[in-house]
């Protein structure tokens, strides 16, 4: 009776434990992907620190916790939580191992972090906390998977097409999904090159960009612990000139600059690069959030400086 009562608070334990999101969330991924492949639905997957991230922890008091969340998703899709909690003893050595290996997978920086995949584990989506209890978030997610709905529609049309506009509905596919996550539609890609030897679609050329950019970031990386915020300055504007990005794409590289100036308070050059954001497109959104950054925001900071 004894060995029984302590085999059972151990399972007991084991279930509080591995439910850190509440019932219904599961924690291991290819068992969750056989489900959601069996049931025609997509994956919710969590990945959470459910005893030390505060939103990780909000998210799930405030949302996950609640029937018009579970009952909202129930017909759509299967939930997986992938804890990193500080203590490690609520997880088994596989689940530490699995969950390492698809955060890694999955690029995962942050906490909390919510994608939404299809049964084959591929991301179309990605979010985090958002205020406004169950109800909002239910239909934060509906709008979200409206990007599935697209891309499932382009790879439709690509079934019965052939050539360049087979590549051309399946590329149409791919730029539903965020360009992070590109690299889990490996057959999408080389069925796409297979049909566009060309380069028509403008795929290799965004893979090419995509490369460099995370080439920039490496030695950007590499300038900033050495605190040689001149090298990294640098370092953009030599992007720029080489590669020649256009609008909204210029704007992103030329933003790097404003966090690198904002961090040393140095408000007069920061100023300067504002401008030259504006100066691209000052109707992008980009160009529109820093224009109200430059006459609000800061200009109050510049004014602070004034008054120490």
């Amino acid at each position: 009776m004894k060995k029984a009562s302590l085999i059972l608070t151990a399972a007991l334990l084991s279930t509080t434990f591995s439910h850190a999101a509440g019932e219904g969330w599961m924690h291991d991924f290819e068992a969750a992907k056989k489900k959601a492949a069996a049931e025609k639905k997509d994956l919710i997957i969590d990945f959470t620190g459910s005893d030390w991230c505060g939103w990780c922890i909000k998210l799930n008091k405030e949302v996950f916790q609640h029937d018009p969340f579970k009952k909202g998703v129930a017909d759509k899709y299967v939930l997986v939580e992938l804890d990193y909690p500080k203590d490690k003893s609520k997880l088994s050595k596989e689940t530490i191992a699995q969950n390492e290996e698809l955060q890694t997978k999955y690029q995962v920086q942050g906490f909390p972090t919510i994608l939404l995949a299809d049964a084959e584990g591929r991301p179309y989506a990605k979010t985090g906390y958002q205020r406004g209890g169950p109800e909002a978030y239910v239909e934060h997610l509906a709008t979200l998977q409206e990007s599935k709905t697209s891309r499932d529609a382009e790879f439709a049309k690509a079934k019965d097409a052939k050539g360049i506009e087979k590549a051309r509905a399946l590329f149409a596919g791919l730029k539903e999904v965020p360009e992070d996550y590109h690299n889990h539609y490996d057959s999408v890609i080389e069925e796409i090159k297979a049909h566009d030897s060309k380069d028509e679609t403008g795929l290799l050329a965004a893979q090419n960009a995509l490369k460099a950019m995370m080439g920039l970031e490496k030695k950007l990386q590499i300038a900033m612990q050495s605190k040689d915020s001149a090298k990294a300055l640098a370092l953009v504007d030599e992007f720029v000139a080489e590669h020649k990005p256009i609008g909204e794409k210029k704007q992103e590289v030329l933003m790097i600059k404003l966090n690198i100036l904002f961090g040393e308070k140095n408000y007069d050059a920061l100023e300067k690069a504002v401008d030259e954001v504006i100066a691209v497109d000052p109707e992008t959104t980009i160009g529109k959030q820093m224009t109200n950054f430059k006459e609000t925001r800061l200009k109050q900071l510049k004014e602070a400086v004034k008054s120490e």
